[in-house]
């Protein structure tokens, strides 16, 4: 039987496990000054092989380490003692689910061949080198048949963690309004210049625009995030390529939310083969998304990087 794929950002590390007894994939390769631990997962369910007999992998249990994975990484940026490359930690999940995604979510059996999982163990990378640590995040998807299911949005620096299963829970929400007419929109901080001027032509010169590091900054600027120092914004925009590590996380927690987050052609944005967006992005919640493709000058819609 096939296992689940993985994805994983090379700037990472990592390993996210298939749930299974005694299943390990083996840390990947170090990263700046960090390391993922391995996550050991597996259960009744589970066979020698990572699978269960029936081929199938529990969505919930996914979600549940999915969001130990992005904490286990955290707490690897977060500290000055990390795994030594040579003698590698291995940490086992306890699968035990949180109270919180075991009240929301049912358990959820598909497919492991169906799975992909997308892991980036360290967005904006550039941030974290110039201490602009509100920036960071880790990521964790899981993409069922390449559209994005399970999200989890961790920042390491103050603790907050996001997670979303589509048709299943969340324990974040959008917020109780947006300004569709004059958005306030958040754009990369190396393309600022290039967004503001499609923004000024797309919603008018009231427009403001936000600058920030990381993909998953920008899609919880989206949502109601209980942080002051988490800004806030209507729309997020990125005009050129983009990988799909840096944003499956994103995708899914905002269509859990019955947000959307589409090329800005207005295409969905498919978790399979290659593993970059070339069509750029425009994500939104609780807005008529379509209207605003609409308004996208087409020079951005066609935009490559």
């Amino acid at each position: 039987m096939a296992p689940m794929g993985i994805r994983l950002s090379p700037l990472g590390v990592a390993v996210f496990c298939l749930l299974g007894l005694g299943v390990l994939y083996h840390l990947y390769s170090g990263f700046l000054a960090g390391r993922f631990a391995s996550f050991l997962l597996g259960g009744p369910h589970a066979l020698a092989g990572g699978i269960g007999s029936d081929g199938l992998v529990d969505l919930r249990e996914l979600l549940a380490a999915s969001v130990a994975a992005a904490v286990r990484g955290g707490a690897e940026i977060n500290s000055e003692e990390h795994v030594d490359e040579n003698n590698p930690e291995i940490i086992a999940w306890d699968h035990i689910i949180p109270d919180d995604i075991a009240r929301q979510v049912q358990p959820k059996l598909v497919p492991a061949e169906s799975i992909t999982m997308w892991i980036d163990p360290l967005d904006a990378t550039q941030e974290y080198t110039e201490n602009l640590s509100q920036y960071v995040t880790t990521m964790v998807c899981a993409a069922v048949d390449g559209k994005p299911i399970v999200g989890v949005i961790h920042k390491p620096f103050s603790g907050y963690t996001a997670w979303a299963m589509v048709n299943g829970g969340s324990n974040i929400q959008p917020r109780s309004s947006y300004n569709e007419r004059t958005p306030t929109i958040i754009v990369s901080r190396s393309h600022e210049g290039q967004v503001k001027q499609m923004a000024w032509q797309s919603f008018g010169n009231q427009t403001a625009i936000i600058k920030a590091g990381g993909a998953g900054y920008k899609v919880l600027s989206l949502l109601n995030v209980p942080e002051v120092n988490q800004e806030k914004a209507d729309v997020y925009i990125h005009v050129t390529f983009i990988k799909k590590w840096d944003i499956c996380a994103g995708n899914a927690m905002l269509k859990a939310l019955g947000g959307r987050m589409t090329t800005l052609a207005g295409e969905d944005i498919t978790y399979t083969g290659s593993d970059g967006n070339e069509d750029g992005l425009i994500a939104s919640i609780k807005m008529n998304h379509q209207a605003l493709v609409e308004k996208l000058p087409v020079l951005a819609k066609t935009s490559r990087n």
